[in-house]
Parts: structure tokens; C-alpha cells; sequence
């Protein structure tokens, strides 16, 4: 999974920061379960600040960058391929730049990628919307933080799934608070 510039200077002036915020921190709380790999990056972090709080917490390591998309950052393509990932779930910010840019990128890259629609966003939904309608065109898969969580988890045999359970339960909860 790779968190795109979660950065809190930029998340102040987005209307559903909570959610998303909540929805990314669920994300990779449930990776981490999983030992699903996380990344992070931030977009010129001189000029647009930290990354949020909560994730920056979970995530201490996250390779600046002036390029909007995330496959200029050559550590994080070092750990995909070392690692063999092909399959990415991206979230973060904003959708139709950073997010579209890095999920187009990765997808001419032969990666299969996936977008938790609920766990990005942008300053205004038009742009979010079309962001999404354009990634899902080009071949990505739109989905959600629960979807995301269970196809990682796969079956309800797995160890982990009672504890993936009852974090998708809490972020009802707040979803609904």
C-alpha cells in the first residue's frame, strides 16, 4: 500500500478529512496485520508541511518529492520490485493529481492497481470524481477500505480476520458518528 501525500498543510482544506484520515490510518493498521507492505510520500514538504499526524505516526519513513507522481522516488521502486509487489493500493492526495499520476505511472509499469475511493480525496469532488472515473478507465480497481481489507485478508479461516473484523467495525462506527 502507498500513502500519496497525506500532508496535514493540505488536508486542512478538505471537507472530508476525518473520513479519509480514519479510512487511511484503518488501511494500513489492517496492512500491518497482514504484513502487507506501507509506504509513504510527501509532495515538497518545505513548502506543504509534514505529513498528518496520525499516519506520520505509523509511517516515520516518507521520501520527499517534487515530481507528482510517486515512481520518480527511487527507494519506494527499489522496495516494489525487491519485494516483487505487483499488485499496489494507493490512497492519499489529492486524487486527479498526485494519486491519478502515480496510479497512471504504475499501471504503463505493468503493476495491477488499486484506488480505496473513500481513502483519497481532493479540494473538490468534481475532481475527485472524474480522478476515479479516469483511473478505473485506464485499468485500475476502484474500491473501498472494507473491500480493500477483506481481499487482503482473503478468508475468514485466516488468524488475523477477527481483528480485521472488528477494525472495519470501528470505522463504521465512526463513519456513522
Amino acid at each position: 500500500m502507498l500513502v500519496v501525500d497525506l500532508q496535514d498543510k493540505l488536508m486542512t482544506r478538505m471537507t472530508d478529512r476525518d473520513r479519509v484520515v480514519s479510512n487511511v490510518v484503518g488501511l494500513i493498521r489492517g496492512a500491518r496485520l497482514l504484513s502487507v507492505p506501507v509506504w509513504a510520500t510527501e509532495q515538497y514538504p518545505q513548502g506543504l508541511g509534514p505529513t498528518v499526524p496520525e499516519v506520520a505516526a505509523l509511517i516515520p519513513e516518507r521520501p520527499a518529492k517534487t515530481t507528482f507522481h510517486c515512481c520518480a522516488v527511487p527507494q519506494l521502486l527499489e522496495q516494489l520490485y525487491g519485494r516483487h509487489v505487483r499488485h499496489v493500493t494507493l490512497v492519499g492526495i489529492e486524487a486527479h493529481v498526485c494519486v491519478a499520476q502515480t496510479a497512471l505511472e504504475l499501471l504503463d509499469m505493468g503493476f495491477r492497481v488499486q484506488v480505496a475511493a473513500d481513502a483519497v480525496t481532493s479540494r473538490r469532488k468534481l475532481d475527485w470524481e472524474f480522478a476515479l472515473r479516469r483511473l478505473e478507465h485506464a485499468g485500475a480497481v476502484v474500491s473501498t477500505t472494507e473491500s480493500v481489507l477483506f481481499e487482503w485478508t482473503e478468508s475468514a479461516d485466516r488468524p488475523e480476520f477477527k481483528a480485521i473484523s472488528e477494525l472495519v467495525k470501528s470505522l463504521d462506527r465512526r463513519e456513522t458518528a
